[in-house]
């Protein structure tokens, strides 16, 4: 027979050690760290053409995200918001790299709570997406979280609100046979 309050004491154990492992993440040099934001001494932001159309993404080829909750160059997304859409910040005093295709004058830092500078483009913070799971994923386009939607950017800095490639033409009508 199982003693009860001893299931009770495993499950919770177990429960805590998956949300101590889910709150982890690697930085580019794959050193996990605690803590939510994706870190990174000089990131890069960059374009890459996608299904979506040009974007921005970061050295790494993942797709950068505005938060429609956020003001000019500050952002509102913290707590369980920052682990699920962990912010792009820079370390110390260093400055982001504007990578191919980035107009560098749109390219900035704003503060967050606590005191990181969070990478900003044309005044959105910038956000990578955990649903992401590679380069050049999109997974969180349009999604509606934590109060507001998601979205890519163009390289002029404004969001794309499209799920994906456009629908084919439709094939042009002939006057009867081949």
């Amino acid at each position: 027979m199982r003693n009860p309050a001893r299931t009770a004491v495993y499950a919770a154990t177990a429960m805590l050690c998956a949300a101590a492992l889910g709150s982890c993440s690697a930085d580019d040099e794959g050193k996990t760290s605690s803590a939510p934001a994706a870190s990174q001494k000089k990131p890069t932001v960059a374009v890459r053409s996608t299904g979506l159309g040009k974007i921005l993404v970061d050295g790494h080829g993942r797709t950068l995200y505005l938060f429609e909750a956020d003001k000019k160059n500050t952002s509102k997304c913290s707590g369980g918001c920052a682990e699920a859409w962990p912010p792009v910040v820079v370390k110390g005093k260093a400055a982001p790299k504007a990578g191919h295709g980035v107009k560098k004058k749109l390219l900035d830092t704003g503060e967050r709570e606590g005191g990181d500078r969070q990478v900003t483009y044309h005044g959105h913070p910038l956000y990578r997406y955990e649903g992401d799971s590679k380069a050049g994923a999109t997974k969180g386009q349009g999604l509606d979280q934590f109060g507001a939607k998601w979205y890519v950017l163009d390289p002029s800095g404004k969001k794309i609100t499209h799920k994906g490639k456009k629908p084919p033409k439709s094939p042009e009508k002939h006057d009867g046979g081949y």
